[in-house]
């Protein structure tokens, strides 16, 4: 029996994707070269934006018109990842031709992932997210956030290295929260209830729903137990919140070799009153202040962020404190997105989508031009004032 995974969206679907085949091969079965060879088809989502779905959703028609059109045994089609935030009963309206849908917090570490790359290794410390930002999806389709267990990321870190890995990169969605998070409060029924009035003050505040650092950060002890594996050289990791980036773990940067001195650090708006729409839980000065810290530290530091353009409500002065932001940081890489409704989220029952697209594309191409051009995405300024 053969499977075939489509793997959609960010490195956390790609280590998703990496354990769902291993989880294969623990059974038996093993990989097919073509998803038309295939006895399953596993469709990994992403729902960070409308055309992430629409990238699946025109795979999926793909499939099923060329089964049809060949006249073969079309073969079973299970859909994992971000997309299942929609529930079962919405998902089989919209794609009837899934057969099974497997949640995306079921995808777990009962068999050894199987990876492709024999140098780097993808190593999950987390999973779900306690962070409420207004925009995004991933509280409602990963769940709250759960810490891995520090004796089994250090325990698949010393098997990785066995294996001849020296490189890995820890994944969370946001890893320096890792060993903080409280047990959250449950908002998706009161976002989706559309019949239940939702304000702001209900959504709550990022900092509300981890536990204050007491001592060295956990997330500067794992760093560290991690640094410790024999033959482990290189280690990365992403994504990071501003509003924790904590002093020690700008020192652990700046003084452990083996920490890779790129740093994703998403601002998404470089305007606070955006930042506020958003519930980043920072301002562009605390950011700022990170930035300024990290580069007062660490040598070589190199910095690169996430972007959102035509937030509901963002106005022609809010969008360029966000150009002048760009500037003032010099970015290595920008991911630059257009705003998107994302269904269940706070942003999509608080704020209209009021920015037409012809805004949004424009805004889009200026931050292009200054952040990922390559004379100007690798310049950056001495000091930040």
């Amino acid at each position: 029996m053969k499977y075939f995974i489509k793997t959609f969206g960010c490195q956390s679907n790609k280590s998703d994707s990496e354990r769902v085949a291993g989880d294969y091969e623990a059974r038996g079965w093993s990989e097919a070269k073509s998803w038309r060879t295939a006895d399953d088809i596993i469709v990994n989502t992403c729902a960070i934006r409308q055309s992430a779905e629409d990238r699946a959703t025109g795979f999926l028609l793909n499939v099923v018109d060329y089964f049809k059109k060949t006249g073969k045994k079309r073969p079973k089609i299970i859909l994992t990842g971000c997309m299942t935030h929609h529930g079962q009963k919405k998902i089989y309206e919209l794609l009837p031709m899934v057969d099974e849908i497997l949640p995306v917090n079921e995808v777990g570490f009962n068999s050894a992932a199987v990876r492709k790359d024999i140098v780097h290794a993808w190593v999950p410390i987390s999973a779900g997210c306690n962070s409420f930002c207004t925009y995004c999806i991933v509280p409602y389709s990963r769940g709250r956030e759960v810490s891995r267990p520090m004796d089994d990321i250090v325990n698949e870190v010393k098997g990785l290295a066995k294996k001849g890995y020296t490189e890995i990169t820890l994944l969370g969605q946001n890893v320096n929260s890792w060993g903080l998070e409280k047990v959250g409060i449950g908002l998706r029924k009161l976002l989706m209830d559309k019949d239940t009035p939702l304000t702001v003050k209900d959504i709550p505040t990022n900092q509300s729903q981890y536990l204050s650092v007491d001592g060295i950060t956990p997330f500067v002890k794992l760093l560290r137990a991690v640094s410790a594996v024999p033959g482990i050289r290189t280690i990365r990791f992403m994504t990071s919140n501003p509003w924790d980036f904590h002093d020690d773990l700008i020192e652990e940067i700046a003084t452990n070799d083996k920490i890779d001195k790129f740093i994703h650090l998403p601002v998404q708006s470089g305007s606070n009153s955006v930042l506020k729409r958003m519930n980043r839980g920072y301002t562009r000065e605390s950011y700022l202040a990170v930035v300024r810290k990290l580069r007062e530290k660490v040598k070589g530091l190199e910095i690169g962020t996430d972007l959102i353009v035509g937030f509901p409500g963002e106005t022609d002065a809010e969008f360029a404190d966000t150009v002048a932001l760009a500037k003032e940081v010099g970015w290595k890489v920008g991911f630059v997105a257009r705003f998107s409704p994302r269904p269940g989220t706070a942003a999509w029952r608080l704020y209209q989508d009021d920015v037409s697209s012809a805004v949004k594309k424009k805004r889009w191409q200026i931050l292009e031009d200054i952040i990922n051009q390559p004379n100007l995405g690798s310049l950056r300024p001495k000091v930040i004032k």
